[in-house]
């Protein structure tokens, strides 16, 4: 967090990988319910941490307004989860930037306005054979600290940007074989969708001419995250300790030392890490 505020239009991102039910959304939102210092999610670490290094810049005399946007890839589309899931866009500038035409913002002034706001979202998900309460989409949160109150998104309002991506579930068809035909569409989707990233930290570690971001919603929304000498990205492997879980726990350490690899082999680029 402190490495954001100290470089300008630095964008840093963290996403959760792992199987069905390997625990990545209670990573991210934490167990409600549970005593705070016990329980508190990567959601209400990063907004404690964030507000603080705001204020801290406020006592220096510079104003800082910190926003927030959450929204979900399903299927393929974007759907804004502070607005009632309404349909988004996701378009490239002439700076090569992705832009989410249609998101909302909602301004933040403490850590609990952000925990508030999200629990009042509402992600899609489903009953699978692997899980009760599966999540069938990509949940994305993005939280844009500016260097004033603006009205919009002017050149040079944005100090930095975060983005917290809740990755759903790989899983196997074999597995799944009993689910409905949704969520046999829904897992294909996923698979793709997760495939195609992975695609992408490989020609990123190998340094190759061409980089799939296009291949699916997910890496395009992404692109910002892995590109630029100001990006970092970490990965969060989450494995089950469950005896028939061997394989997809093997899975996910290589995609871990995947990305572990692309930063040892990053010069002067995004560079990530893996936990």
């Amino acid at each position: 967090m402190h490495h954001l505020f100290g470089t300008r239009g630095g964008h840093g991102t963290c996403f959760a990988y792992g199987q069905t039910g390997s625990g990545k959304t209670v990573t991210m939102e934490g167990l409600p319910g549970a005593p705070r210092d016990n329980a508190q999610g990567l959601y209400s670490l990063v907004a404690d941490e964030l507000f603080h290094c705001v204020e801290a810049e406020r006592t220096r005399g510079t104003a800082l307004t910190v926003r927030a946007g959450f929204f979900e890839i399903y299927r393929g589309k974007c759907y804004d989860l502070l607005s009632r899931k309404k349909k988004i866009e996701v378009m490239e500038d002439e700076h090569g930037m992705q832009c989410l035409v249609g998101l909302n913002w909602v301004d933040l002034a403490s850590p609990g306005a952000l925990l508030q706001l999200l629990a009042r979202t509402e992600r899609t998900t489903r009953q699978t054979a692997q899980n009760e309460q599966s999540s069938r989409s990509h949940a994305i949160l993005q939280i844009a600290v500016l260097t004033e109150a603006a009205q919009s998104w002017q050149t040079g309002a944005e100090r930095c940007k975060l983005s917290l991506v809740d990755l759903a579930g790989s899983e196997w068809a074999a597995k799944a074989q009993s689910d409905d035909r949704s969520n046999r569409l829904d897992g294909a989707e996923i698979n793709k969708s997760l495939l195609c990233l992975k695609e992408c930290i490989r020609a990123l570690g190998s340094h190759g001419s061409h980089v799939p971001f296009r291949g699916s919603k997910l890496t395009q929304v992404l692109k910002d995250s892995f590109v630029g000498a100001t990006s970092r990205t970490v990965m969060i492997a989450n494995i089950s300790p469950c005896n028939n879980c061997c394989e997809h726990s093997i899975n996910t350490l290589r995609y871990a030392q995947r990305v572990k690899e692309w930063q040892d082999s990053s010069k002067g680029g995004g560079k990530g890490g893996a936990g």
